[in-house]
Protein backbone atom coordinates (compact mmCIF):
# COMPACT_ATOMS: atom_id res chain seq x y z
CA UNK A 1 0.00 0.00 0.00
CA UNK A 2 1.27 3.62 -1.33
CA UNK A 3 1.41 6.13 2.21
CA UNK A 4 2.02 9.56 1.43
CA UNK A 5 3.50 11.59 4.02
CA UNK A 6 1.80 16.03 4.43
CA UNK A 7 4.80 17.86 4.00
CA UNK A 8 3.84 18.72 7.92
CA UNK A 9 5.33 14.80 8.93
CA UNK A 10 8.17 15.11 6.44
CA UNK A 11 9.25 18.16 8.22
CA UNK A 12 8.84 16.60 12.32
CA UNK A 13 10.59 13.85 11.15
CA UNK A 14 13.30 15.95 9.23
CA UNK A 15 13.61 17.58 12.43
CA UNK A 16 13.56 14.81 15.15
CA UNK A 17 16.26 13.34 12.92
CA UNK A 18 18.23 16.79 12.85
CA UNK A 19 18.18 16.90 16.53
CA UNK A 20 19.32 13.33 17.17
CA UNK A 21 22.51 14.29 15.07
CA UNK A 22 22.99 17.59 16.93
CA UNK A 23 23.25 15.40 20.45
CA UNK A 24 25.29 12.86 18.86
CA UNK A 25 27.98 15.17 17.00
CA UNK A 26 27.94 17.49 20.29
CA UNK A 27 28.67 14.40 22.10
CA UNK A 28 32.65 13.92 20.44
CA UNK A 29 35.03 14.78 23.28
CA UNK A 30 37.86 15.35 20.38
CA UNK A 31 37.50 17.12 17.28
CA UNK A 32 39.46 15.28 14.26
CA UNK A 33 42.83 16.37 12.53
CA UNK A 34 43.21 16.93 9.49
CA UNK A 35 45.00 15.67 6.39
CA UNK A 36 48.32 13.81 6.62
CA UNK A 37 51.46 15.52 5.56
CA UNK A 38 52.63 14.08 2.30
CA UNK A 39 54.54 12.45 1.39
CA UNK A 40 54.27 9.02 3.45
CA UNK A 41 56.49 8.29 6.43
CA UNK A 42 58.69 5.87 5.36
CA UNK A 43 58.28 2.50 7.34
CA UNK A 44 61.65 1.06 9.01
CA UNK A 45 62.05 -2.67 6.49
CA UNK A 46 61.87 -4.66 9.86
CA UNK A 47 58.16 -3.38 10.36
CA UNK A 48 57.46 -4.52 6.84
CA UNK A 49 55.33 -7.49 6.82
CA UNK A 50 54.60 -7.82 3.13
CA UNK A 51 54.71 -5.76 0.40
CA UNK A 52 52.73 -5.84 -2.72
CA UNK A 53 52.43 -3.72 -5.82
CA UNK A 54 49.04 -4.31 -8.25
CA UNK A 55 48.96 -3.63 -12.04
CA UNK A 56 46.59 -1.32 -12.87
CA UNK A 57 43.26 -3.20 -13.05
CA UNK A 58 43.68 -6.19 -11.11
CA UNK A 59 42.74 -7.11 -7.70
CA UNK A 60 45.03 -8.90 -4.64
CA UNK A 61 43.60 -10.31 -1.18
CA UNK A 62 45.84 -10.61 1.80
CA UNK A 63 44.61 -11.84 5.86
CA UNK A 64 45.91 -9.21 8.40
CA UNK A 65 46.37 -9.27 11.93
CA UNK A 66 44.56 -6.90 14.25
CA UNK A 67 46.39 -3.99 14.89
CA UNK A 68 48.54 -4.47 11.92
CA UNK A 69 48.33 -1.37 9.54
CA UNK A 70 47.96 -1.33 5.70
CA UNK A 71 49.30 1.45 3.82
CA UNK A 72 47.39 2.04 0.26
CA UNK A 73 49.72 4.53 -1.37
CA UNK A 74 49.62 6.38 -4.70
CA UNK A 75 53.33 5.91 -5.76
CA UNK A 76 53.25 5.73 -9.09
CA UNK A 77 50.19 8.47 -10.13
CA UNK A 78 46.77 8.75 -9.49
CA UNK A 79 44.38 5.57 -9.27
CA UNK A 80 41.35 4.71 -7.17
CA UNK A 81 41.63 1.82 -5.33
CA UNK A 82 38.54 -0.36 -4.10
CA UNK A 83 38.38 -1.94 -0.90
CA UNK A 84 36.02 -4.60 1.14
CA UNK A 85 36.63 -6.68 4.12
CA UNK A 86 35.69 -9.54 6.41
CA UNK A 87 36.52 -10.97 9.72
CA UNK A 88 39.02 -13.75 9.22
CA UNK A 89 37.02 -16.34 12.45
CA UNK A 90 33.58 -15.54 10.99
CA UNK A 91 33.82 -14.35 7.51
CA UNK A 92 29.61 -13.76 7.70
CA UNK A 93 30.71 -10.43 9.59
CA UNK A 94 31.71 -8.31 7.07
CA UNK A 95 32.58 -4.69 6.10
CA UNK A 96 29.37 -2.47 6.55
CA UNK A 97 29.47 0.89 4.83
CA UNK A 98 25.78 1.93 5.47
CA UNK A 99 26.41 1.55 9.27
CA UNK A 100 29.39 3.11 8.57
CA UNK A 101 27.80 6.42 7.69
CA UNK A 102 25.06 6.54 9.84
CA UNK A 103 26.57 6.31 13.04
CA UNK A 104 28.68 8.53 12.92
CA UNK A 105 27.05 10.99 11.02
CA UNK A 106 28.73 11.47 7.92
CA UNK A 107 30.28 9.93 4.22
CA UNK A 108 33.32 11.83 4.90
CA UNK A 109 36.28 9.43 5.99
CA UNK A 110 39.32 10.26 6.82
CA UNK A 111 42.20 10.44 9.33
CA UNK A 112 40.43 9.87 13.11
CA UNK A 113 37.31 8.04 11.62
CA UNK A 114 36.42 4.09 11.74
CA UNK A 115 35.29 1.84 9.60
CA UNK A 116 32.09 -0.25 11.03
CA UNK A 117 31.14 -4.15 10.72
CA UNK A 118 27.06 -5.20 10.00
CA UNK A 119 27.59 -6.28 14.01
CA UNK A 120 28.43 -3.01 15.20
CA UNK A 121 32.10 -3.84 15.96
CA UNK A 122 35.23 -1.34 13.87
CA UNK A 123 37.30 -3.27 11.42
CA UNK A 124 39.60 -0.25 10.46
CA UNK A 125 40.83 2.33 12.00
CA UNK A 126 41.74 5.19 9.90
CA UNK A 127 44.78 6.45 11.08
CA UNK A 128 46.37 8.56 8.55
CA UNK A 129 45.37 9.83 5.35
CA UNK A 130 46.97 12.61 2.96
CA UNK A 131 43.61 13.12 1.42
CA UNK A 132 39.99 12.66 2.97
CA UNK A 133 38.55 11.77 -0.55
CA UNK A 134 36.98 8.37 -0.43
CA UNK A 135 33.60 6.99 -1.66
CA UNK A 136 31.48 5.15 0.20
CA UNK A 137 27.72 5.68 -1.90
CA UNK A 138 28.79 4.98 -5.13
CA UNK A 139 30.73 1.37 -5.39
CA UNK A 140 33.07 -0.01 -7.99
CA UNK A 141 32.74 -0.68 -11.36
CA UNK A 142 31.07 -3.43 -13.14
CA UNK A 143 31.32 -4.85 -16.95
CA UNK A 144 28.05 -2.55 -17.65
CA UNK A 145 29.49 0.45 -16.45
CA UNK A 146 32.96 0.25 -18.22
CA UNK A 147 30.70 -0.19 -21.85
CA UNK A 148 28.91 2.62 -20.97
CA UNK A 149 32.18 4.65 -20.73
CA UNK A 150 34.70 2.79 -22.80
CA UNK A 151 33.28 2.44 -25.90
CA UNK A 152 29.90 -0.37 -25.71
CA UNK A 153 31.03 -3.99 -25.74
CA UNK A 154 34.74 -3.12 -26.44
CA UNK A 155 34.87 -1.56 -22.23
CA UNK A 156 33.20 -4.41 -20.94
CA UNK A 157 35.53 -6.70 -21.94
CA UNK A 158 37.34 -4.26 -19.50
CA UNK A 159 38.46 -5.18 -16.22
CA UNK A 160 36.05 -4.35 -13.21
CA UNK A 161 35.54 -3.91 -9.22
CA UNK A 162 32.51 -6.10 -9.05
CA UNK A 163 34.07 -8.80 -11.20
CA UNK A 164 37.92 -8.49 -9.19
CA UNK A 165 35.64 -9.08 -5.75
CA UNK A 166 34.44 -12.01 -7.21
CA UNK A 167 37.68 -13.56 -7.61
CA UNK A 168 38.51 -12.41 -4.42
CA UNK A 169 35.93 -14.05 -2.54
CA UNK A 170 36.23 -17.46 -4.67
CA UNK A 171 39.77 -17.59 -3.40
CA UNK A 172 39.02 -16.56 0.14
CA UNK A 173 36.85 -19.51 -0.04
CA UNK A 174 33.69 -17.32 -0.15
CA UNK A 175 30.72 -16.47 -2.39
CA UNK A 176 29.16 -14.04 -4.45
CA UNK A 177 26.61 -13.70 -2.10
CA UNK A 178 29.34 -12.53 0.81
CA UNK A 179 30.58 -9.46 -1.22
CA UNK A 180 29.92 -6.33 0.94
CA UNK A 181 29.30 -2.58 -0.73
CA UNK A 182 33.26 -1.59 -1.41
CA UNK A 183 34.90 1.88 -0.03
CA UNK A 184 36.51 3.32 -3.00
CA UNK A 185 40.07 5.51 -1.59
CA UNK A 186 41.06 8.05 -3.48
CA UNK A 187 37.56 8.62 -5.30
CA UNK A 188 36.96 12.45 -5.06
CA UNK A 189 33.07 12.12 -4.87
CA UNK A 190 30.57 14.86 -3.41
CA UNK A 191 27.29 15.31 -3.48
CA UNK A 192 25.70 18.99 -4.90
CA UNK A 193 22.99 20.97 -3.84
CA UNK A 194 20.78 19.15 -5.93
CA UNK A 195 21.83 15.59 -4.46
CA UNK A 196 23.68 14.71 -7.56
CA UNK A 197 27.16 12.91 -7.31
CA UNK A 198 30.39 15.22 -8.44
CA UNK A 199 34.08 14.25 -9.44
CA UNK A 200 35.96 16.56 -7.29
CA UNK A 201 39.46 15.83 -9.29
CA UNK A 202 41.51 18.34 -7.27
CA UNK A 203 40.78 16.44 -3.70
CA UNK A 204 43.87 14.03 -4.69
CA UNK A 205 47.03 14.14 -6.25
CA UNK A 206 50.31 11.74 -6.80
CA UNK A 207 51.55 10.59 -3.91
CA UNK A 208 48.52 10.30 -1.71
CA UNK A 209 48.46 7.67 0.76
CA UNK A 210 45.77 6.44 3.77
CA UNK A 211 47.03 3.92 6.56
CA UNK A 212 44.61 1.66 7.87
CA UNK A 213 44.69 -0.31 11.39
CA UNK A 214 43.31 -3.92 11.15
CA UNK A 215 40.81 -3.68 14.92
CA UNK A 216 40.52 -7.49 14.63
CA UNK A 217 41.85 -10.32 11.92
CA UNK A 218 40.56 -10.06 8.35
CA UNK A 219 40.51 -11.03 5.03
CA UNK A 220 40.75 -8.17 3.09
CA UNK A 221 40.49 -7.44 -0.95
CA UNK A 222 41.08 -4.33 -3.15
CA UNK A 223 41.01 -3.12 -6.74
CA UNK A 224 42.42 -0.87 -8.29
CA UNK A 225 39.91 -0.17 -11.58
CA UNK A 226 38.71 3.84 -12.53
CA UNK A 227 36.33 4.61 -10.25
CA UNK A 228 32.69 5.18 -12.66
CA UNK A 229 32.73 8.58 -12.16
CA UNK A 230 36.26 9.47 -13.47
CA UNK A 231 36.03 11.55 -16.09
CA UNK A 232 39.04 10.12 -17.80
CA UNK A 233 37.94 8.52 -21.29
CA UNK A 234 40.64 6.43 -21.27
CA UNK A 235 41.03 3.05 -19.31
CA UNK A 236 44.54 3.86 -17.91
CA UNK A 237 44.68 2.72 -13.93
CA UNK A 238 48.06 3.10 -12.56
CA UNK A 239 49.79 0.39 -10.40
CA UNK A 240 48.97 1.03 -6.75
CA UNK A 241 51.24 -0.18 -3.12
CA UNK A 242 50.02 -2.06 -0.58
CA UNK A 243 52.34 -2.06 2.39
CA UNK A 244 51.46 -4.44 5.30
CA UNK A 245 53.08 -2.96 8.19
CA UNK A 246 53.71 -5.02 11.49
CA UNK A 247 51.24 -4.58 14.63
CA UNK A 248 52.09 -2.43 17.53
CA UNK A 249 49.69 -1.59 20.50
CA UNK A 250 47.99 1.16 20.17
CA UNK A 251 48.13 3.93 23.17
CA UNK A 252 45.21 4.48 25.81
CA UNK A 253 44.43 7.90 24.45
CA UNK A 254 44.46 6.78 20.77
CA UNK A 255 42.78 9.24 18.37
CA UNK A 256 40.70 6.71 16.39
CA UNK A 257 39.62 5.44 19.48
CA UNK A 258 38.41 8.50 21.69
CA UNK A 259 37.06 11.02 19.29
CA UNK A 260 34.16 9.95 19.18
CA UNK A 261 30.85 8.54 20.89
CA UNK A 262 30.00 6.18 17.64
CA UNK A 263 33.62 5.10 18.28
CA UNK A 264 34.01 4.23 21.42
CA UNK A 265 30.87 2.08 21.25
CA UNK A 266 32.38 0.15 18.13
CA UNK A 267 35.56 -0.68 20.25
CA UNK A 268 33.54 -1.57 23.25
CA UNK A 269 31.96 -4.26 20.95
CA UNK A 270 35.02 -5.64 20.08
CA UNK A 271 36.10 -5.87 23.19
CA UNK A 272 32.83 -7.91 24.63
CA UNK A 273 33.11 -10.09 21.35
CA UNK A 274 36.62 -10.97 22.45
CA UNK A 275 35.97 -11.94 26.13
Amino acid sequence: MHIRRSAEEIAANRARYEEHQKKGLEFAPKSLPGKSARPAPAVADDKIVHQERIPGGWYWWTRVKANEVLRVSLDEGFSTVSLVAWNAVDPSERMNLPDTVKVQWTTGLGKGRVIFSDMGKVMFSIVEDSSGAHDCLMGGSTSASNARKYAGANGATLRNTRENFVLVATKAGLDKRDIPAALALFAPVRVDADGKFEWKADLVGDGDYVDLRAEMDMIVGFSSCPHPLDPNPVYAPNPITITRIAASEPAADDLCRTATAEAVRGFENNAFAAL
